[in-house]
């Protein structure tokens, strides 16, 4: 949810209708509420109600619309345009949802995202971010709410939604328990793992500290755009390997839902040896998959 105009329609279809940034704007504007099904991970499936942000469809959903709404919600995403010379009725309507959601939904989780981050000035993103971060959580109370600054020029969108989204997988600490055991019989720095079709990181384990926080969402941007650039040629993105004198970095299929990446600093392990171990390991992966898929149901 969020006022009409603040990003919603344009950040769902980068992450679920493989759309690029630029495209997105011949995207019109939501009337009302738009359903949308996303299957993800196989047998979760995603019921995305993608709320018009018009004055008076706000009123309506707080009016007639409220049960409709508000019920059997799992998580509520409100969306600030960061650039919104109307804040106090933009927080006027996060607390009417928040309401709503007490009365309705009451073990939802929350989330925010301060969206169109990169019309502020690099300089003062952060310092802009943490006092609207600070006014969010305030007004939020007694409900716990998790903010996120975004834009849909960078990988800060896919760090928001792969967050939002590691909430929702029922087994996710027996996904990364075992990546761990992985990442260490390869000698691996680390190993991730993505969701296939929206290539969101869904669990990842670590056995070297690495200063680039955002790398994961980085990494996910691009290979996304690759996939994307790979279609448009009619063909398929199977894998790639990339190397230099510091690193080597795999990634390829996994299960029939995931794909995996494994980092590794050290360059005497060969590529055959890395490729045949994630190649042994996809039928383990299957089977936790296929446990989390009876889990859903």
């Amino acid at each position: 949810m969020g006022k009409s105009g603040s990003g919603k329609t344009s950040m769902r279809s980068i992450i679920f209708a493989n759309y690029i940034a630029r495209d997105t704007r011949r995207l019109g504007a939501t009337i009302d509420v738009e359903h949308s099904h996303v299957r993800f991970l196989g047998n979760l499936v995603l019921n995305l109600w993608d709320c018009g942000g018009q004055e008076a469809f706000m009123e309506n959903y707080f009016a007639s619309q409220r049960d409709n709404i508000f019920k059997n919600v799992e998580v509520l995403i409100y969306v600030f345009d960061v650039e919104s010379r109307e804040l106090d009725r933009d927080m006027h309507y996060y607390q009417s949802c928040l309401e709503a959601i007490i009365q309705n939904s009451s073990n939802a989780k929350i989330f925010c995202l301060i969206h169109k981050m990169d019309l502020v000035s690099e300089d003062q993103r952060e310092s802009v971010f943490r006092d609207r971060e600070q006014d969010i959580i305030r007004l939020s109370k007694p409900l716990d709410v998790t903010c996120f600054s975004t834009s849909i020029w960078n990988e800060t969108l896919y760090r928001a939604w792969s967050s939002i989204v590691y909430q929702l997988i029922p087994n996710v600490h027996e996904l990364e328990s075992n990546l761990q055991e992985f990442a260490q019989i390869l000698d691996a720095d680390e190993v991730l793992l993505f969701e296939r079709a929206t290539f969101l990181v869904i669990a990842h384990a670590e056995s070297v500290k690495h200063r680039d926080p955002y790398r994961f969402e980085k990494v996910s941007n691009i290979i996304k755009q690759f996939k994307l650039s790979c279609s448009k040629l009619a063909a398929q993105f199977q894998s790639m390997e990339v190397r230099n004198s510091t690193f080597a970095a795999f990634i390829d299929c996994f299960t029939a839902n995931t794909y995996v990446m494994v980092v590794s600093s050290d360059p005497s392990i060969p590529s055959a040896a890395t490729t045949l171990n994630i190649k042994n390991a996809k039928r383990h992966f299957e089977k936790i998959e296929k446990a989390s898929q009876q889990y859903m149901r």
